[in-house]
Protein backbone atom coordinates (compact mmCIF):
# COMPACT_ATOMS: atom_id res chain seq x y z
CA UNK A 1 0.00 0.00 0.00
CA UNK A 2 1.56 3.20 -0.63
CA UNK A 3 1.57 6.06 1.76
CA UNK A 4 -0.13 8.82 -0.10
CA UNK A 5 -2.01 11.68 1.78
CA UNK A 6 -5.32 11.89 1.51
CA UNK A 7 -6.96 14.92 1.84
CA UNK A 8 -10.98 14.50 2.86
CA UNK A 9 -12.61 17.84 2.61
CA UNK A 10 -16.46 19.20 2.63
CA UNK A 11 -18.58 21.65 4.62
CA UNK A 12 -18.86 21.64 8.54
CA UNK A 13 -21.93 19.44 9.15
CA UNK A 14 -21.42 17.51 5.96
CA UNK A 15 -20.01 14.67 8.59
CA UNK A 16 -16.37 14.44 8.30
CA UNK A 17 -15.56 13.96 12.18
CA UNK A 18 -17.94 11.40 12.37
CA UNK A 19 -16.95 9.19 9.12
CA UNK A 20 -13.09 9.87 10.02
CA UNK A 21 -13.23 9.14 13.81
CA UNK A 22 -15.39 5.57 12.81
CA UNK A 23 -12.49 4.57 9.92
CA UNK A 24 -9.41 5.27 12.56
CA UNK A 25 -11.17 3.13 15.10
CA UNK A 26 -11.33 0.48 12.63
CA UNK A 27 -8.40 1.06 11.35
CA UNK A 28 -6.14 2.16 14.68
CA UNK A 29 -2.85 1.27 13.01
CA UNK A 30 -3.22 1.86 9.22
CA UNK A 31 -4.16 6.03 9.37
CA UNK A 32 -2.32 9.05 11.06
CA UNK A 33 -3.72 12.76 10.86
CA UNK A 34 -0.90 15.14 10.52
CA UNK A 35 -0.09 17.05 14.18
CA UNK A 36 -0.72 20.63 13.23
CA UNK A 37 1.01 23.72 14.51
CA UNK A 38 -0.38 26.55 16.00
CA UNK A 39 0.21 29.44 18.62
CA UNK A 40 -2.31 29.01 20.94
CA UNK A 41 -1.37 28.12 24.14
CA UNK A 42 -2.26 24.64 25.30
CA UNK A 43 -5.14 23.57 26.65
CA UNK A 44 -5.48 21.38 30.28
CA UNK A 45 -4.36 17.96 28.76
CA UNK A 46 -3.08 18.64 25.27
CA UNK A 47 0.54 17.48 24.60
CA UNK A 48 3.05 19.00 22.74
CA UNK A 49 3.99 16.92 19.85
CA UNK A 50 0.81 15.16 20.07
CA UNK A 51 -1.99 17.51 19.97
CA UNK A 52 -0.52 20.46 18.32
CA UNK A 53 3.24 21.30 17.84
CA UNK A 54 3.23 24.39 20.02
CA UNK A 55 4.96 27.74 19.04
CA UNK A 56 5.74 31.12 19.02
CA UNK A 57 4.16 33.81 16.80
CA UNK A 58 7.75 34.46 16.08
CA UNK A 59 8.41 30.42 15.03
CA UNK A 60 5.20 30.07 13.11
CA UNK A 61 6.26 33.48 10.91
CA UNK A 62 9.55 32.42 10.45
CA UNK A 63 8.17 28.70 8.46
CA UNK A 64 5.67 30.76 6.83
CA UNK A 65 8.78 32.60 5.27
CA UNK A 66 10.34 29.25 5.20
CA UNK A 67 7.29 27.99 2.98
CA UNK A 68 7.12 25.05 5.18
CA UNK A 69 3.51 25.19 5.51
CA UNK A 70 1.05 23.20 3.03
CA UNK A 71 -1.11 25.42 4.38
CA UNK A 72 -2.20 27.70 7.55
CA UNK A 73 -4.76 30.21 8.75
CA UNK A 74 -5.32 32.52 11.30
CA UNK A 75 -8.49 32.33 13.55
CA UNK A 76 -8.67 34.61 16.46
CA UNK A 77 -5.67 36.12 17.52
CA UNK A 78 -3.96 32.57 16.93
CA UNK A 79 -2.22 30.90 13.84
CA UNK A 80 -2.86 26.95 12.41
CA UNK A 81 -1.27 25.71 9.67
CA UNK A 82 -0.15 22.24 8.65
CA UNK A 83 3.30 21.80 7.16
CA UNK A 84 4.94 19.14 4.30
CA UNK A 85 6.93 17.93 7.56
CA UNK A 86 4.35 16.50 9.85
CA UNK A 87 2.41 14.74 6.91
CA UNK A 88 6.07 12.91 6.07
CA UNK A 89 6.06 12.28 9.57
CA UNK A 90 2.86 10.38 9.28
CA UNK A 91 4.27 8.08 6.85
CA UNK A 92 7.60 7.44 7.93
CA UNK A 93 5.33 5.71 10.64
CA UNK A 94 4.13 3.76 7.62
CA UNK A 95 0.69 5.27 7.71
CA UNK A 96 -1.45 6.99 5.31
CA UNK A 97 -1.57 10.67 6.15
CA UNK A 98 -5.40 11.92 6.49
CA UNK A 99 -5.86 15.75 6.02
CA UNK A 100 -9.16 17.56 7.19
CA UNK A 101 -8.75 20.66 5.53
CA UNK A 102 -10.81 23.02 3.51
CA UNK A 103 -11.34 23.85 0.04
CA UNK A 104 -8.13 26.64 0.31
CA UNK A 105 -5.95 23.76 2.08
CA UNK A 106 -6.96 21.99 -1.12
CA UNK A 107 -5.77 24.34 -3.30
CA UNK A 108 -2.73 24.88 -1.35
CA UNK A 109 -1.71 20.81 -1.28
CA UNK A 110 -2.18 20.79 -5.12
CA UNK A 111 0.47 23.51 -5.26
CA UNK A 112 2.73 21.22 -3.68
CA UNK A 113 4.56 17.60 -4.54
CA UNK A 114 2.57 16.07 -2.02
CA UNK A 115 1.04 14.15 -4.43
CA UNK A 116 -2.11 13.70 -2.84
CA UNK A 117 -5.14 11.90 -2.86
CA UNK A 118 -8.66 14.17 -3.00
CA UNK A 119 -12.50 13.49 -1.41
CA UNK A 120 -14.84 15.62 -1.15
CA UNK A 121 -17.63 14.81 1.45
CA UNK A 122 -21.24 16.90 0.51
CA UNK A 123 -24.31 16.89 2.17
CA UNK A 124 -26.95 15.53 -0.17
CA UNK A 125 -28.46 19.64 -0.70
CA UNK A 126 -27.58 23.29 1.11
CA UNK A 127 -31.32 22.32 3.17
CA UNK A 128 -29.93 19.37 4.55
CA UNK A 129 -26.94 20.76 6.00
CA UNK A 130 -28.99 24.14 7.24
CA UNK A 131 -31.03 21.73 9.11
CA UNK A 132 -27.95 19.12 10.32
CA UNK A 133 -26.01 22.42 11.26
CA UNK A 134 -29.42 24.23 13.52
CA UNK A 135 -30.19 21.08 14.93
CA UNK A 136 -26.68 21.23 16.73
CA UNK A 137 -27.75 24.43 18.42
CA UNK A 138 -24.62 25.31 18.60
CA UNK A 139 -24.81 28.22 15.85
CA UNK A 140 -25.98 31.61 15.96
CA UNK A 141 -27.43 32.84 12.82
CA UNK A 142 -24.60 34.63 12.15
CA UNK A 143 -22.33 31.91 11.94
CA UNK A 144 -24.75 29.52 10.32
CA UNK A 145 -25.30 32.16 7.50
CA UNK A 146 -21.23 32.39 7.36
CA UNK A 147 -20.99 28.25 7.30
CA UNK A 148 -23.68 28.04 4.56
CA UNK A 149 -22.04 30.43 2.34
CA UNK A 150 -19.22 28.76 2.68
CA UNK A 151 -20.80 25.53 2.28
CA UNK A 152 -22.19 26.26 -1.09
CA UNK A 153 -18.95 27.53 -2.03
CA UNK A 154 -17.26 24.72 -1.24
CA UNK A 155 -19.82 22.48 -2.99
CA UNK A 156 -19.46 24.39 -6.23
CA UNK A 157 -15.44 24.08 -6.06
CA UNK A 158 -16.20 20.36 -6.02
CA UNK A 159 -18.46 20.54 -9.19
CA UNK A 160 -15.19 21.54 -11.05
CA UNK A 161 -13.84 18.04 -10.81
CA UNK A 162 -10.98 19.07 -8.41
CA UNK A 163 -11.32 16.27 -6.35
CA UNK A 164 -10.83 12.10 -7.11
CA UNK A 165 -13.89 11.35 -5.98
CA UNK A 166 -17.01 12.88 -4.00
CA UNK A 167 -19.30 11.30 -1.75
CA UNK A 168 -22.56 12.32 -0.81
CA UNK A 169 -23.78 11.18 2.51
CA UNK A 170 -27.35 10.71 2.62
CA UNK A 171 -26.98 7.19 4.39
CA UNK A 172 -24.34 7.05 6.83
CA UNK A 173 -23.52 3.40 6.34
CA UNK A 174 -23.27 3.77 2.53
CA UNK A 175 -21.22 6.99 3.04
CA UNK A 176 -18.87 4.90 5.08
CA UNK A 177 -18.63 2.15 3.03
CA UNK A 178 -18.17 4.22 0.15
CA UNK A 179 -14.82 6.56 1.88
CA UNK A 180 -13.62 3.38 3.02
CA UNK A 181 -13.34 1.42 -0.60
CA UNK A 182 -11.91 5.11 -1.73
CA UNK A 183 -8.82 5.04 0.86
CA UNK A 184 -8.38 1.82 0.61
CA UNK A 185 -8.02 1.52 -2.93
CA UNK A 186 -4.50 2.15 -3.15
Amino acid sequence: MSHRPIVVSGPSGAGKSTLLKRLFKEYPDRFGFSVSNTTRQPRPGEVDGKDYHFVSVDEFKKLIDENAFIEWAQFSGNYYGTTVKAVQDVAKLGRVCILDIDMQGVKSVKNTDLNARYLFLSPPSIEILRQRLEGRGTETQDSLEKRIGAASAEMEYAKSGAHDQIIINDDLEKAYKELKDFILQE
